[in-house]
């Protein structure tokens, strides 16, 4: 696979170069297109875009974040307001808008729709590779003409077209991790003039590395019950490394073309592709700090524990448009088709290691996700007066999501005689030969049909700008547990209005304010109509076909002042009241495991609220002489109130805080640069029947260093200077009784951390 990966790439960037001398130099556009010696030997600093937008919009082009060399959209999207992460150390998947779940924010490309691993319905930001990116747009309210499953917010990821670049270039690297391994990072990008049009090629192959080092403490009982819980109530220690590696490989490609008759047409495609390992080993002892391995009495040794995940994931989506004028306005119809496959082998084999002859147990699963959506939409704007357009028009999406999750496990007797024999002996012979089983609830197929129609009347002038509009979706849904040959539907429609205004009350400032209804869909796995034994601590889980999604009334209000040419400081305020939460409820029924022990259930119950301040600035400091310094900082307060059966709490994982600041010096006279930035999020508590979790994340440093020849920049990064480490604890429960009274099954203290990653990075213009 790797090695076709490799002709992939290699024939794209051919294709690339063979583009570039077929076509003439001149670039008879109407529209300005960017040279590639603009985006390879910068000539300023970028900053953040002050957005023409009604909707409340911050927008980023990819001159912002480039000078760190970010590998993923989800690593760019570390500098920009009120994202956070959740994920592990030296990773940025699911990006969490004003900290809420990744569930909360819809993740568009190019404005359109994609399916996500997530049975969330969430779609990992860091599948898409930041070399694609032209800019990206995080837009905190809703529209009447965009999807409105988005309460916290959508981020439109919008990936380089034909008018991006005229001509080309290539990148070439590397990253050293600090146990030493190396990785590859090749790319190339080509735009064009092409049969009256205009046309971009691109190709990226990234190596993805990850190396990360855990350890856990556990205990039968916490500190609020136990003064000296760590000398009476010690269980046991847990030592894992635990790393990733893999490939990430893309092609990308468009075309847009103008013509006499005022009619347009687009075409765009991508594809990513990853082959990713992940690779834990872990060993508990019986001892806080003492490590004996051997396996006659005395050793302290009590499990060896390897787990392996083989993860073959591949998203591509196509996507056409033809926009011309038409009953005295102008109509786009577009066209669209996005495909997300999923295939993971994952082994784990324990080996209790207390007493002889050793116990080998073996867990093996197989997932394999296919999920597909095409959409169809068409879009009328009619100018109504010299300032007025009316906007109406369709959206059409079908959905298929097959799952199937299948599931073995054994055991087997092995006799060692000394821990070299052990150690020699591979745990692939260890005698297993098991029987696949499909997991409950685990095999099923979702069939999803949406129609949704909306109308806008926006306004605009130079001093006062509105937009007033309102959408209607309606969703039918039939979900079927495959093993059980159960079906259930689940149908619904919301009315979902919006308003915007925006009014300059300066010449370079100006007030936004929006009010807008949105909702959050029944995440897939809530909804299938299966019966999950143990799935919470020792209680059971109930699907519920009949959720319905939760809905949200939300209001945005901010200030925005312009300094200078470039530089850009906004102030907001939001608030968002949300109606038929989802969380998990009792139903009074008795569990598989007895008395204690209960049924439970996903249930809209209750209602909660998030709100939160956000401050953002980017400028060159222009003011102070020093035109060639630019300075970059954002804060954002987040907070927000849920009641379940345990009382109040925030949302789930949502952090108290984000925070980014940094600078970056250009030297002129030297064709060089310099900077840094510097992150933190704060602490995140989130709970759920069983299990309550606290998360504190260590500061995230990067500093960059580059020099600029005619057509050629090499820029050397440095990331994650400061071993920023993961740490959570962990109470966890049996019964929904013990956590209500404090009744501890295990409290557990666990630390990841990974250490600094430096980039090399030689870009060459041509």
């Amino acid at each position: 696979m790797k090695q076709f990966k490799t002709k992939a790439l290699v024939s794209a960037l051919a294709l690339c170069q063979f583009a570039a001398y077929a076509q003439d130099e001149q670039n008879s556009d109407e529209k300005k297109v960017k040279v590639s010696e603009e985006l390879v030997v910068y000539g300023e600093i970028g900053y953040r875009n002050r957005s023409q937008e009604l909707a409340p919009t911050l927008e980023y082009s990819q001159e912002y974040f480039q000078r760190f060399e970010p590998l993923t959209a989800g690593d760019a999207l570390k500098r920009v307001p009120s994202v956070t992460f959740l994920s592990d150390v030296l990773e940025s998947d699911g990006a969490r808008m004003r900290g809420l779940s990744p569930a909360y924010t819809k993740v568009l490309i190019n404005g359109e729709e994609v399916p996500g691993a997530g049975a969330d319905r969430s779609f990992f930001v860091d599948r898409i590779p930041a070399e694609l990116i032209e800019r990206v747009e995080i837009i905190r309210a809703s529209s009447a003409n965009r999807s409105a499953d988005a309460i916290a917010g959508t981020l439109n990821i919008v990936l380089r077209d034909g008018y991006s670049l005229d001509g080309g270039y290539l990148r070439a690297g590397g990253l050293r991790y600090d146990d030493g391994e190396l990785k590859e990072s090749f790319a190339g990008v080509y735009g064009t003039e092409f049969a009256g049009g205009r046309l971009l090629l691109g190709a990226n192959l990234q190596g993805r590395y990850n190396p990360k080092q855990k350890s856990s403490l556990r205990y039968g009982d916490s500190p609020e019950n136990n003064a000296n819980y760590k000398t009476e109530e010690f269980d046991n220690r847990e030592d894992q490394t635990d790393t990733r590696d893999g490939d990430d490989t893309s092609l990308n490609a468009s075309y847009e073309i103008a013509f006499d008759n005022g009619s347009k047409f687009d075409i765009s495609a991508i594809w990513v592709d990853t082959d990713r390992t992940e690779d834990e080993r872990s060993f508990e002892y019986d001892d806080p700090t003492a490590i004996n391995n051997s396996i006659v009495e005395g050793g302290n040794l009590e499990t060896d524990n390897a787990n392996v995940s083989y993860i073959d994931q591949t998203n591509y989506n196509i996507n056409s448009g033809y926009e011309l004028p038409l009953f005295g306005g102008t109509s786009k119809f577009k066209l669209g088709f996005a495909s997300f496959e999923e295939s993971v082998y994952e082994q784990e084999v324990e080996i209790d290691t207390s007493e002889l002859p050793m116990v080998f147990e073996e867990e093996e699963e197989t997932v394999d996700l296919d999920d597909k959506e095409w959409s169809l939409q068409w879009q009328h704007s009619l100018f109504a007066g010299e300032n007025k357009t009316i906007q109406f028009g369709a959206f059409v999406q079908g959905k298929e999501r097959d799952t199937a999750v299948y599931q073995a496990e054994g055991e087997s007797e092995q006799s060692f005689t000394s821990w070299d024999q052990f150690n020699q002996t591979p745990m692939s012979l260890a005698g297993f030969n098991n029987e696949f089983e499909a997991a409950a609830g685990g095999v099923n197929k979702l069939e999803e049909d949406r129609l949704d129609v909306f109308a806008l009347v926006k306004h605009e002038d130079q001093d006062f700008s509105w937009e007033l509009g309102v959408r209607y979706e309606t969703t039918d849904s039939t979900i079927t547990d495959k093993v059980e040959g159960v079906s259930a539907k689940n149908d619904y429609d919301f009315f979902l209005p919006s308003a915007h205004l925006r009014y300059n009350v300066s010449e370079n400032g100006r007030v936004s304010a929006s009010v807008a209804r949105s909702l959050r869909r029944p995440d897939f796995d809530y909804i299938t109509p299966a019966l999950l034994e143990k799935e919470l601590g020792d209680n059971d889980f109930l699907g519920n076909p009949d959720l319905q999604p939760e809905s949200s009334w939300g209001m945005d209000l901010g200030y925005e002042y312009r300094l200078g040419k470039s530089g850009v400081v906004g102030l907001n305020v939001f608030y968002r009241d949300v109606s038929d939460l989802i969380e998990i409820a009792n139903t009074g029924q008795q569990g598989s495991e007895g008395d204690g022990t209960y049924i439970l259930q996903p249930r809209n119950t209750g209602d909660g609220n998030v709100k939160g301040i956000e401050l953002d600035l980017s400028t060159p400091l222009s003011a102070i002489s020093m035109p060639n310094t630019g300075v970059f900082f954002n804060y954002s307060w987040l907070d927000s109130e849920v009641d379940d059966t345990f009382g109040s709490r925030k949302f789930n994982d949502q952090s108290d805080y984000v925070f980014n600041v940094g600078f970056i010096q250009d030297l002129p006279d030297l064709g060089a640069s310099f900077g840094a930035t510097y992150r933190k999020q704060g602490d995140a508590y989130g709970r759920i029947v069983g299990e309550e979790v606290t998360t504190h994340y260590g500061a995230d440093l990067e500093v960059f260093v580059e020099k600029r020849w005619q057509d050629v920049t090499l820029r050397l990064v440095g990331s994650n200077l400061l071993d920023a480490s993961k740490d959570e604890t962990f109470n966890k429960f049996d019964t929904v009784d013990d956590q209500i009274n404090r009744d501890f099954d295990e409290y557990e203290l666990e630390s990841e951390e990974a250490g600094p990653v430096i980039q090399l990075m030689l870009r060459y213009a041509f």
